[in-house]
């Protein structure tokens, strides 16, 4: 039996499929505030619920982390939807070593068990799934980060259109720097503030800008932040899926924020998916909206406060 006391949780499972202990500790990385898994000492924790990410390198590395902080003999949950991962996670977790019992519910597949004493194949699992450098950007990255291991489209798309900006500014959704490391090449720029909801994110922008005019903030725009204010410049490749669903509802939130973030005459340079009606919600926020290109599927705006 395990003396660990402290209970966990990693990400929002449906409450209708579990329950959470009081006092039960926070680790997802996607909920600013919350504890790092990799920071708990080995062996304890006394339980755990998880809501296993969706991509496979990311949810084994998570479970590996999950398992090292539990103590031998201690509970565990894990859920997933059946689309989304829950259909390997009792492959999974025997591979580890353990011996589960699966369920299914809400199209969700639910294992429990208890850590076993001897933990199978966690280092190598650990190395697959932590940060890495990646050729050719020669950015420090993680399995689970928005397009962690490729250039995405749209922000390649704004960096070859965008102008050498100046003054105060802010990258909504920065993620691993790299629109920022762009911003950065202009000398007139006299701060950058990156934002990211994925603490992941900060942590390899943290290695990845290492330049005084950077501030990094894990932070989910979502929630009113009045220190966001009389910026020169906001950019943005804002998202627009949540749990591996289209959520449009983000880039409108992200523009409102920009709008409200940005001085009289500050400038927003937004990239997105061609089909993403951004036009609508930009019109009525700033006095002048501009679509700079089109190409490859994606647009790109500058907008002006």
């Amino acid at each position: 039996m395990t003396h660990a006391d402290q209970h966990g949780a990693y990400g929002q499972p449906p409450e209708a499929l579990v329950s959470f202990q009081a006092g039960t500790v926070q680790f997802s990385p996607l909920m600013p505030g919350a504890a790092a898994l990799e920071a708990c000492r080995p062996g304890s924790l006394a339980s755990l619920i998880m809501l296993a990410p969706p991509g496979t390198l990311e949810r084994r590395f998570a479970l590996a982390q999950a398992l090292l902080a539990l103590a031998p003999g201690a509970p565990f949950q894990v859920l997933a939807p059946k689309d989304r991962g829950g259909s390997r996670l009792a492959a999974e977790l025997r591979a580890f070593g353990c011996e589960v019992f699966e369920t299914s519910k809400r199209h969700h597949r639910i294992c429990a068990g208890t850590r076993p004493e001897a933990l199978v194949d966690v280092d190598a699992t650990l190395a697959e799934g932590g940060p890495r450098r990646i050729p050719p950007y020669d950015l420090w990255t993680q399995p689970g980060v928005f397009s962690w291991d490729r250039l995405d489209p749209g922000s390649a798309l704004l960096m070859k259109h965008l102008p050498a900006l100046s003054g105060h500014g802010a990258d909504f959704g920065c993620g691993t720097g790299l629109l920022s490391r762009g911003v950065l090449t202009s000398g007139a720029v006299k701060s950058l503030l990156g934002l990211d909801i994925d603490r992941r994110a900060i942590e390899a922008a943290r290695r990845n800008l290492e330049d005084p005019r950077v501030s990094l903030r894990w932070s989910d725009l979502r929630r009113p932040d009045a220190s966001l204010t009389k910026f020169d410049f906001v950019v943005m490749n804002p998202p627009f899926h949540e749990g591996g669903t289209e959520e449009r509802s983000l880039g409108r939130i992200f523009i409102e924020r920009a709008a409200t973030a940005l001085r009289r005459g500050g400038r927003l340079w937004l990239t997105a998916n061609r089909h993403l009606p951004y036009e609508g919600v930009l019109a009525p926020l700033f006095r002048s909206v501009t679509v700079v290109v089109e190409a490859e599927g994606y647009k790109v705006f500058e907008a002006v406060v």
